[in-house]
């Protein structure tokens, strides 16, 4: 994939603000959405990057959707984690041309980015968190942006907001959706059945809401046993019933991750959220076949780099940080200028692998920030500026391979989430988009 058939989006280097409404009570200063700066494609210097293929997202993204034929349930794309890793506002903008039915992030600022970029389907912000003051509530109304809520003291904030915007002009007077999240099993949001009582007396007296969905989050829908699952959405069901006999219609229920929604149909709900599944990894093990279809899910990215030194080192010589690595034969030593800086995890140190000329080369000595060491001794004719590919697929003059997040995060004693999210904000994005 060469450079000449990218395009990349100078949106990703630029700052942002936002500018919100406060009332007196507040901190005079407005909400400040500040985004650090990726490294510009256009000008970037270095030779390590990140290729992104937003037909392959698309793809993903009607693979998964023809999942859900039979259920009837919808599909909002979770890109939090700047789009795993892949560039948010891009993953975005391709997946709204898809006709994605909506998003879902976990920061207000992260929605508050996907406004400004131009993205209008509907947005969920799972988090919770909407900043410590009443300007972070007005930039969340301001931008459309739909909230969970899980507490009384966020949704008594949440309304009180939506009537000073309304009696000031700044908003109609209807009532403003939320989405309401139950703690079925996770341990880490949402309302706990004991608790629901309070929350919806709470949500009673708050007319300047709409309580629009109602959704849980599934902490075990990927390992081999299903019981876990299906006793979250057991009590999930009882939440519902409760919930509606308050008086409260949900237009949306929902639950189910990639991994739910493939293994178990009912799961699906009104919609589903997928997240990693849209950018071509599998979330559960080869053997757990899905119940539904099997997707044909495409790795979206590809992470590589250059040779930028080559050397011989003799019999017990050793290289990198604390001499971890010494040589038991005549080597030939790659360096290439990516490190744990950027993604490339010291986990690998001694373990990993690349791709160099479309054969595996192991990772030698200890990663460094900037720089990692190859043994390229058994690849014949490696030389300055052969292409290193550390993640996705490889043709090269002695072969076809690939590195896929899964190996990455086998080899890192991580997990395949991780890897894609790790790839640091200094290794520019580049994007082709058929």
């Amino acid at each position: 994939m060469k450079q000449a058939d990218m395009h990349s989006s100078a949106d990703d280097s630029a700052t942002v603000e936002s500018q919100a409404t406060t009332d007196s009570s507040q901190h005079d200063a407005a909400l400040r959405v500040l985004r650090p700066p990726r490294a510009a494609p256009a000008e970037a210097a270095r030779v390590t990057r990140a290729e992104i293929d937003l037909a392959r997202v698309r793809h993903n993204l009607h693979e998964l959707t023809a999942c859900l034929k039979s259920s009837g349930a919808k599909l909002w794309a979770v890109i939090k984690a700047d789009g795993y890793g892949h560039g948010a506002r891009n993953i975005a903008t391709a997946l709204q041309q898809a006709r994605v039915d909506g998003i879902c992030v976990a920061l207000l600022e992260e929605g508050i980015e996907l406004r400004e970029a131009g993205i209008t389907v509907p947005i969920l912000v799972m988090g919770g968190y909407y900043g410590r003051h009443r300007d972070g509530l007005d930039a969340l109304i301001e931008h459309r942006l739909t909230p969970v809520v899980y507490e009384a003291s966020q949704i008594d904030s949440l309304a009180r907001a939506v009537r000073f915007l309304a009696e000031h002009g700044s908003r109609s007077t209807e009532p403003y959706p939320v989405h309401l999240k139950i703690d079925t099993g996770m341990g880490r949001l949402g309302v706990r059945p004991e608790g629901l009582g309070e929350v919806l007396a709470t949500l009673q007296k708050a007319r300047e809401l709409h309580v629009d969905g109602l959704m849980t989050h599934l902490a075990c829908a990927d390992a081999d046993s299903l019981s876990v699952t299906q006793t979250q959405l057991e009590r999930f069901g009882h939440a519902e019933e409760t919930v509606r006999a308050a008086g409260f219609s949900p237009t949306w229920r929902h639950a189910a991750n990639t991994a739910a929604m493939l293994r178990l149909p009912e799961s699906q709900l009104d919609l589903v959220r997928p997240g990693l599944g849209l950018f071509g990894v599998h979330p559960c093990p080869a053997h757990q076949a899905p119940q539904i279809r099997q997707p044909n899910l495409k790795p979206a990215m590809r992470v590589l780099s250059e040779i930028v030194a080559v050397r011989n080192i003799a019999v017990g010589e050793a290289v990198g940080y604390g001499h971890t690595w010494r040589a038991s034969r005549p080597s030939r030593i790659a360096t290439l200028p990516m490190g744990y800086a950027d993604g490339m995890s010291r986990t690998m140190s001694g373990g990993g692998e690349v791709l160099v000329c479309g054969r595996r080369a192991p990772i030698v000595g200890t990663v460094s920030m900037d720089l990692t060491m190859v043994d390229v001794t058994d690849i014949e004719g490696v030389s300055l500026r052969d292409e290193v590919v550390i993640l996705g697929e490889q043709t090269g003059r002695l072969g076809t391979d690939a590195i896929s997040a899964d190996e990455l995060a086998n080899h890192a004693g991580s997990i395949s989430w991780e890897c894609l999210t790790s790839i640091s904000r200094r290794v520019p994005r580049f994007y082709r988009n058929p």
